[in-house]
Formats: C-alpha cells, structure tokens, sequence
C-alpha cells in the first residue's frame, strides 16, 4: 500500500509555508523547520498521531518540491501527477490531469457533467473551453542604480501569436479540416513517464501529428502564411516598470504577453529580477553600506568632506570632530540614506565602515621627525615581564587564511561544518 500523500486539495507551497517562486534553499530551510516541529520524538505522547502525520505529509511534499522535474509536474498537474507511485492501486485517472491542466470536464465545474467537455472523451459534446498557455520567466539584471531611483525599460520581442490571415486555423477559407486519428480529436495523448525508482508519472502530452489541434489539413489545403502552423513570429514593443526600492528575485508580469499557443490564451511574461553587484554599495533589505575611506590624519584630527556618490548622484558630505578618534572597522550609521521603501517616501539607512589609509613605509625621513611625531602620539604599550625572552623573527605579509593549512582540523577554511546540514533532519525523516 503506498504512502498517504499530500491531500489533492493541499497546495504543497502552502503546506511547506513558501511562495510558488521559492528557490530551493527556501524550501529546504521551510522543510527543516517544519521537520523538526512535527517529529513524532519531540512533541507530547497525545500528540504524536497528528505530528506523525504532519511530519509525512511535509517530507512528501519537500519530496517533490526538492526535484526540479517532479516539481514541473505538480506545477502542471498537481497531485495527481502522483497517484500512481509504486506499490499498486489504481493509476492517476485522465481525467483528473486534464481538469488540473485545462480546468474543464469535471462533476461541479458549471454543471458540465464528467468530460462532457471534450470531444471524444464522453458526454453531451459541449464546446472546448480554452486552456491557458504556460508562463514564459526569464532573469533580468538590473543596477542598484535602477533599483534606487526606478526605471522604464522598452524593447523588442519577438514573440509567436495566432496567424491573422487563417485566423488561427491553420487551413484556407472554407476548408474544412479532418480528425486526426491518433489522438481522436482531442489533441492530447497520454504518456507515462519515470519520474525515479518506483515512482511512475501518468502525463498528457500534444499529439505530435495534429501538433495538439485535434485535427490537421492536407498540404494542398494549409494556409499559405503559417503552412498549417496555426501561428507565425511577430515583433512586438514592450515596456516593463522596475519601482523604486524593488527587491531582488521580484517578479515584474507582463500579463498575456507570453507567446500564444493554438487553442490557448497566452500566458504571462514574467521578468525575474537580478541585482547586478555594485562596487561601492552592498545592500540588505532596504538598508545600503559602504566603505569609509580616510587618512591617518583624518581619524585623528576630524575631517568635513564629501565622502561617496550617492546611487542618484548627489555628494554624501559628513563632518567629524576633531577630538573623536575614529577606529579601523568602526560604523557610521546616517539615517534615511539606504533604498527607498516601495511605498511611501521612507528610506533605509546607510551604513559606512572606517578604512583607514596609513602611510607607506618611509613617508618621513630622518629620525627627527619621528622623534617628534613619537612625542605627540600616546605613548606605546608597557613591556610584558617573563622570565624567559625571545627574539624572534617574523613576516609582515602573512595571510590568516592559511592558518592551520594542511592540517585537517575542521575548522580550517569555512570552519565547523553545521550537523543540521543534509544529513540531520534528513536522516529522521527516512528512519520513519
């Protein structure tokens, strides 16, 4: 008997507690912490039947969420896709993918009456509601100039849309087209595919003859434009909007945009938003930070200067006391100078980090100068008294990376490896 699953009405995102759009490390920190508060050994007795279940459904769910193609799958087809994984039993019912796929057919949905819907499939052989083609995502980079002050994009796309002189059909005027044989109408054929080791995936795919129209033209009869595609290629101009203080990983949707599929309306356009490093900025949430670049004599004298260039171009001017040393690492905070919020005109704040520049080997020459300069600056730490001493040598370009090189000591390089890592809460789950 296989393994309860996920119930078909459960969204997995919502189950794990993560956006549609969450990346894998999203969903692997979301599953972790919902491994840990459901394992059966950590709650009380009375409420380890209902923990142990939990606990299965959102491992299952991180199953499938953590595999690229299985989380394809259930984008298109949701549970179902999954019905029929090892152990027996019935497989996934067509008619339960094609209501996931193209929201038709099924007992409740507007009174249709099973697969009334579809020619072919059964029922009172109403017309074929149209289905939704796929979204179309790719990765936009962007400044974090553009993001701090905004910005309109226009471009060129060349994209696929329903062929004007055929109006989509694909044949000539008054032609009539044939059922195509294969897929006896519908456009669809069903495929089973191996999703892994005792795991088999009912699918429907377009019937490569009639390309997923349900029916085809003879050569003599294709329309001249597209050649019986149904559509042809077209440039269109475009025009995204990126807010001011937008995120990274934002998504900007050009809705309908996508290309148009026969049969299907056009799904969306969707931009992925990437921010390109800056090399004088790093930011986090709304907040910004910088380097603060003085002089020996700037930190312990005071200064009144412009520091940086803003990300809109304006002088950052800041003027310290003389009297306030400042220290190597020490943080400036200026309020109200990091990203701008998305709504309303609050800002971040910025963050800058004392660098001080120190003079080069030799700056002075002779020893007066020193003496004098040695007079002025405080006066050096006390010698430390031992009983033994030694004078050593030593190189002044060491580099604290190479610490404990070659050692095999964990804790060289990226230090003590953390135990939650893969094989910690992964290792519970499969003992259950």
């Amino acid at each position: 008997m296989a393994e309860p699953g996920p119930d078909t009405d459960q969204d997995l995102y919502e189950l794990l507690g993560v956006d549609r759009s969450a990346d894998s490390n999203d969903i692997k920190k979301a599953y972790r912490k919902l491994a840990l508060k459901h394992h059966p050994d950590k709650v009380p007795e009375d409420q380890r039947e209902e923990s142990e279940h939990m606990f299965k459904l959102v491992s299952q769910a991180y199953e499938i969420l953590r595999d690229d193609q299985k989380r394809e799958m259930y984008d298109r087809h949701g549970m179902a896709a999954f019905d029929g994984r090892g152990g027996g039993g019935e497989g996934p019912d067509i008619n339960d993918i094609l209501e996931q796929m193209f929201g038709m057919g099924m007992g409740g949905m507007g009174g249709m009456g099973g697969m009334g819907g579809m020619p072919g499939m059964g029922g009172g052989g109403g017309p074929r509601r149209p289905r939704r083609g796929p979204d179309e995502e790719s990765k936009y980079t962007v400044s974090l100039e553009d993001l701090y002050k905004g910005k309109t994009v226009k471009f060129a796309a060349e994209k696929s849309v329903h062929c004007g002189t055929c109006k989509g059909t694909g044949g000539k005027d008054k032609v009539k087209p044939q059922q195509c044989e294969r897929c006896k109408g519908n456009g669809l054929v069903e495929v089973l595919r191996q999703m892994g080791p005792g795991l088999v995936a009912r699918d429907t795919a377009a019937c490569d003859r009639c390309s997923g129209s349900g029916n085809y033209f003879k050569e003599k009869d294709r329309c001249k434009k597209c050649k019986g595609k149904r559509t042809v290629q077209e440039t269109k101009p475009l025009e995204i909007y990126i807010p001011r203080g937008a995120m990274p990983r934002e998504l900007i949707v050009l809705e309908g945009e996508a290309d148009q599929h026969p049969d299907q309306t056009p799904g969306n356009l969707v931009f992925v938003l990437h921010e390109e490093p800056h090399e004088v900025f790093h930011r986090v949430g709304n907040d910004l930070s910088a380097d603060l670049d003085i002089t020996l004599a700037e930190a312990l004298c005071g200064f009144s200067r412009v520091v940086l260039t803003h990300l809109d171009g304006r002088g950052i001017h800041i003027s310290h006391p003389r009297g306030k040393v400042l220290q190597p690492g020490q943080v400036l905070k200026v309020p109200g100078e990091g990203m701008p919020h998305k709504r309303g005109e609050d800002k971040g704040d910025l963050y800058l980090i004392v660098k001080i520049e120190f003079p080069e080997d030799g700056w002075l020459e002779g020893d007066a100068p020193y003496e004098s300069l040695a007079k002025i600056l405080p006066a050096g730490t006390h010698d430390i008294k031992t009983e033994e001493i030694d004078e050593v040598e030593y190189e002044d370009d060491a580099d604290i990376d190479e610490m404990g090189a070659n050692s095999g000591d964990p804790r060289y390089g990226e230090g003590w490896e953390d135990d939650d890592e893969e094989g910690g809460a992964q290792a519970q789950c499969a003992q259950q």
